[in-house]
């Protein structure tokens, strides 16, 4: 029974890991993150074009964060709906929430031109490329 307490060989041959082990399979990885939302990415010469699919969200519900080289995109959703009897007693009471966050390295982009417009549940971000730097040769005098 000692193997089953080193950490890189994991055994099922105790009785509280079967029953760990099938709990885990029933209902799955909990410590699992939220899948991120999906993005697209195209190079279109001088410009990549990002687009985020992010349904279901408000323009105001989505932030744009640009700091030191990193963007970050996130969407945050809250919805409550009461709905009471003529007395104030709850019929019904849901509340959904949902938040997603993506990063990108942004390096090589010119930070000041980027743009975002948010259209029918897709953000579409325009990234400029920062113009390459072509070194400039120089005649050197021999004195």
């Amino acid at each position: 029974m000692m193997f089953g307490m080193i950490p890189f060989d994991r055994r099922d041959d105790n009785l509280f890991d079967v029953f760990d082990n099938f709990e885990k399979k029933f209902f799955g990885n909990t410590n699992a993150s939220l899948p991120a939302f999906r993005t697209d990415i195209r190079d279109q010469g001088d410009k990549f074009l990002l687009e985020a699919e992010l349904p279901g969200f408000q323009k105001e519900d989505i932030s744009l964060e640009l700091k030191e080289g990193i963007l970050t995109i996130k969407a945050e959703h809250k919805e409550n709906q009461d709905q009471k009897d003529n007395k104030g007693n709850y019929i019904r009471r849901e509340r959904r929430y949902g938040s997603f966050s993506r990063t990108f390295d942004v390096s090589g982009i010119d930070e000041n031109a980027i743009t975002a417009v948010y259209n029918n549940g897709i953000l579409e971000l325009t990234l400029p490329k920062l113009a390459p730097v072509v070194p400039q040769s120089r005649q050197i005098a021999i004195g």
